[in-house]
């Protein structure tokens, strides 16, 4: 029997692991990561999402061994903190007051709870009718999240607005996957860094990993993996970055990359 390729697996959710279609993890990608594992790969979330609405992963849950969460702001192993980047208060009030001000929606992302405004209805529409995610239905009190550290701002412009708001906020960074909102964390915090820190925790090279994305806020990760793989269903920006290109993620795009490269 030919030996396979062991690596740490990392893997964005939405548009990735998880179908924009079913919602859901196709047959062939829970296939591919059960025998990934079966031959010694690791396997590792790397998502935009924070804790409270990675929601969508339970077909998995068991092969999962680690979590890269909050674009890289928060990582944890378990019950085992790997790192904690938040943003600095003074950028959180700005964006916060910013959006009040200019009557954009805002999702407000604290170490433990949520807090979103939404006057637009862009929060309901996108992430529950389009996104299936419930949980922000139950988001807590914005002045209650405020007194947490604030992991990540999600407001809902424009690209074309985003950099006039960013060169307020100087010690963050923008990572966009969806035209129609960013995500914005602390200077440092992205999921190439978050693959970083989760390879100096875990004791394993950093060159021996593969990440699979599909959006611009996947860029990072897709350059510092020793192989970035995009899905055929990414951007143009990102699959021009990427090492390999595969198919879509309803087309068994892990699957066949995953073979591609000897590891199942």
């Amino acid at each position: 029997m030919e030996s396979k390729e062991k690596y740490a697996l990392f893997f964005d959710i939405d548009g990735t692991l998880v179908s924009f279609n079913t919602h859901e993890i196709p047959s062939s990608t829970l296939l591919a990561l059960t025998q990934a594992k079966a031959n010694g790969s690791r396997v590792y979330i790397a998502t935009g999402r924070p804790p409270l609405i990675i929601t969508n992963l339970k077909a998995i849950e068991h092969l999962i061994d680690g979590y890269v969460t909050t674009n890289g702001a928060l990582c944890y192993v378990g019950d085992e903190l790997v790192c904690c980047q938040p943003i600095p208060k003074q950028d959180v009030m700005t964006c916060v007051e910013d959006a009040k001000a200019k009557g954009y929606s805002l999702i407000v992302v604290g170490r433990k709870d949520v807090a979103v405004l939404d006057p637009t209805g862009d929060v309901e529409r996108i992430f529950h009718q389009m996104l299936a995610v419930n949980e922000l239905a139950n988001a807590s009190l914005l002045e209650d999240v405020l007194q947490q550290d604030i992991l990540q701002l999600t407001p809902f412009f424009r690209s074309d607005y985003e950099q006039e708001l960013m060169a307020r906020i100087p010690l963050c960074v923008s990572g966009r996957w969806h035209p129609e909102f960013t995500d914005i964390t602390a200077n440092g915090a992205d999921k190439g860094k978050g693959i970083l820190a989760m390879a100096r925790h875990e004791g394993f090279d950093p060159k021996r990993t593969i990440a699979f994305g599909d959006g611009g806020n996947d860029t990072s990760m897709i350059v510092q993996a020793g192989i970035g793989i995009a899905m055929g269903n990414a951007i143009d920006e990102l699959k021009e970055l990427a090492d390999h290109v595969t198919t879509s993620v309803d087309d068994d795009g892990i699957l066949n990359a995953l073979r591609h490269f000897n590891v199942v």
